[in-house]
């Protein structure tokens, strides 16, 4: 990890500024943790910290994504979350305990990281701070809540379509190089094979259409209905 020089704390300054989470909070605390940031990259695959580490970082995306994963012993895959640019994660050094899931970058990433001494501190004299930290922890514990009602009341094809309308930007699924069958399976803890009869399933329905780098909805409210929105 690197510190930005002082010429490029401004830079480090606005990409914090462009993620929800600080996009609320005043120029000085900006510049105040700017200051402290340190710059790390990783490459495709390569993980940040594995689940039960002890990581001493808040991290802020700069580019890239990345993926939040509990591993079970026989190697099975279950996505909880997908990271990208503006996004933070890790928010587990606020309870000073260890990371509770592994992330691994899945494209070249730049990470801003936020040492968890020094935030504390700005915590204290900057209550913005905690209370934008408070709405992000808020939203994560909702999140992972939906993720646990999926995953014990609806069906693969439920989950799939609930999905796509989350992800869809103009009718349009665009499809990332590394979001192949098996990472998009590992999103809805699932197998490829049972995602792909679940994906024909709603291509067949004529609700959606499978392309080569996007998936493009095609009948909105049959995909709702098949997402069991209530």
């Amino acid at each position: 990890m690197s510190h930005p020089t002082s010429s490029s704390q401004k830079q480090v300054a606005a990409a914090l500024a462009a993620a929800p989470l600080f996009a609320d909070l005043s120029p000085p605390l900006l510049t105040a943790l700017a200051t402290i940031a340190v710059r790390a990259h990783y490459g495709p695959q390569q993980v940040v910290f594995l689940a039960g580490a002890s990581d001493e970082h808040l991290y802020v995306i700069a580019h890239g994504w990345l993926k939040s994963v509990k591993i079970a012993a026989g190697g099975r895959e279950q996505t909880l979350a997908l990271f990208g640019p503006g996004e933070v994660f890790n928010l587990a050094v606020l309870a000073d305990v260890p990371t509770q899931a592994t992330v691994i970058a899945l494209e070249p990433t730049t990470l801003w990281g936020i040492p968890r001494a020094r935030l504390h501190e700005l915590m204290a004299i900057h209550p913005e701070l905690a209370q934008a930290l408070i709405r992000s922890l808020a939203t994560r514990v909702i999140r992972l809540s939906d993720l646990v009602e999926d995953l014990a009341l609806r069906s693969v094809e439920a989950r799939l379509a609930r999905l796509l309308l989350q992800r869809a930007v103009g009718g349009e699924i665009l499809r990332q190089p590394w979001a192949t069958q098996a990472e998009f399976a590992t999103q809805l803890g699932t197998v490829p094979d049972v995602l792909n009869r679940a994906l024909q399933t709603l291509v067949t329905a004529g609700i959606i259409v499978v392309e080569r780098q996007c998936i493009r909805v095609i009948d909105q409210a049959g995909l709702e209905l098949r997402a069991q929105i209530t």
